[in-house]
């Protein structure tokens, strides 16, 4: 059994830790109202490129001499996966629940006997990745000195995903985030964006809207299309930050009360123990007296 000391000593520590758990909830909330409003911003921008990418994409007349960006290799061989996680942990199932639905994709590729390259972006991606696909990673990513996520960070990405595709060092391109719900709730996502889907977003035309292209649609999409990659990586940091902030504070939140239950029961575990030493003694005592 232990001391009073010893129990003393615990629930100080258990104290402090709950201090510390309630400050990370607070600075995590102050940074999830600009995250979720910055990946809020972000969807309407990301969603409309594609929508003109697929727009151009059915005004061109010569199929065969389409950029290569947007029809892929015509092979589906070598899968690269970009994975996208945080260079920080202590925030909940945040990295845990992409790293679970990329593993799922990359069994899947396995098994079908294609080839599989993994980038992970962020070091807590690499450090579960690796124990399994270390062969499979081509590159790591961190951007620990980055304080929130920037397109100019996306756009690194974007370019080492282009130029090995230029180099035909993979067929197709997908990306791993989690798509930002709410507090509670983050919801993983794989998005392909090398060949680009048209299942992926909607046509402009079904809206109604139509557009008229100066220069021709060639040309604008050789433009366009290494843009849009890196556009759409950067939409996947800012879901990713939003929802790492908003799992962090649940689970900064989750640690703060479990702490304060377990500062009562060891606060009630002090009290018996007090009480049974205090007893003893006097037990001890009037046993002395009535000796004598």
């Amino acid at each position: 059994m232990a001391s009073l000391d010893d129990l003393k000593k615990r629930i100080q520590s258990v104290k402090s830790t709950q201090k510390i758990t309630k400050a990370m909830k607070m600075v995590a909330a102050a940074k999830l109202r600009r995250a979720q409003e910055n990946a809020e911003k972000g969807r309407p921008y990301s969603e409309k490129m594609n929508n003109i990418i697929l727009n151009l994409s059915n005004g061109i007349s010569d199929k065969e001499n389409a950029p290569k960006l947007l029809t892929g290799s015509g092979e589906e061989k070598i899968h690269l996966c970009v994975v996208l996680t945080s260079d920080r942990g202590l925030c909940g199932g945040f990295n845990s629940n992409i790293i679970r639905k990329a593993k799922s994709y990359f069994q899947k590729i396995l098994n079908e006997g294609k080839g599989l390259k993994i980038i992970t972006v962020g070091s807590k991606g690499y450090d579960q990745l690796k124990r399994l696909y270390n062969e499979n990673i081509v590159d790591k990513i961190t951007f620990k000195e980055s304080k929130n996520a920037n397109y100019f960070d996306a756009d690194k990405v974007g370019k080492i995903i282009i130029e090995k595709f230029e180099k035909k060092e993979f067929d197709v391109c997908t990306i791993f985030y989690n798509q930002f719900k709410n507090v509670i709730t983050q919801i993983p996502q794989e998005q392909q964006i090398i060949p680009l889907k048209a299942s992926e977003a909607k046509k402009d035309t079904e809206t109604g809207d139509i557009y008229e292209f100066e220069p021709e649609e060639d040309e604008i999409l050789s433009n366009l299309l290494p843009k849009n990659i890196s556009t759409q990586i950067f939409k996947a940091m800012l879901e990713n930050s939003a929802s790492e902030q908003g799992s962090r504070m649940t689970a900064m939140d989750n640690a703060t009360r479990n702490a304060g239950e377990m500062v009562d029961k060891l606060t009630i575990q002090y009290n018996r123990s007090r009480q049974a030493a205090i007893t003893k003694e006097l037990i001890e005592i009037i046993s002395g007296a009535e000796s004598l």
